[in-house]
């Protein structure tokens, strides 16, 4: 992902207690996108929406899941994955094949929540910098 680096460089450069404010708006916003996917995942047996899970800081996603199978989640972020052992093939759904035509869940989602995801995050910031200024 070539905005993670800088995102990562911009979270150490942050005070702590900014970071800490960040955690409870950047949660809010990955289980609201999960939610989302989950509602608008095909509902054929319902594995592919049970399997979309948001993952915190400090967390590990789980295996095989997408985007990236399992790794640990950074400080102050949140990631929504689709997939787990038992369901791999979120990206099957979501992009079809030349013999299963597309149904996207995942990227819809995230396009009708992103705006608002992030205004409570830049809110969150905000705040937190101010309170931080004012100490």
């Amino acid at each position: 992902m070539p905005g993670i680096k800088s995102f990562q460089r911009k979270m150490r450069s942050m005070p702590e207690a900014v970071r800490k404010a960040l955690a409870p708006a950047t949660a809010k916003g990955a289980e609201e996108i999960a939610g989302m996917a989950q509602r608008l995942a095909p509902k054929d047996e319902g594995d592919l929406a049970g399997s979309i899970v948001a993952t915190h800081s400090g967390q590990t996603t789980p295996p095989y899941s997408q985007p990236g199978g399992a790794y640990l989640v950074p400080e102050g972020t949140s990631v929504v994955t689709a997939g787990n052992s038992d369901v791999r093939y979120p990206h099957l759904q979501e992009y079809g094949t030349r013999k299963h035509a597309a149904q996207p869940f995942f990227w819809p989602a995230y396009r009708m929540l992103r705006k608002r995801s992030a205004n409570r995050i830049k809110r969150a910031m905000s705040k937190a910098i101010k309170d931080e200024w004012e100490t």
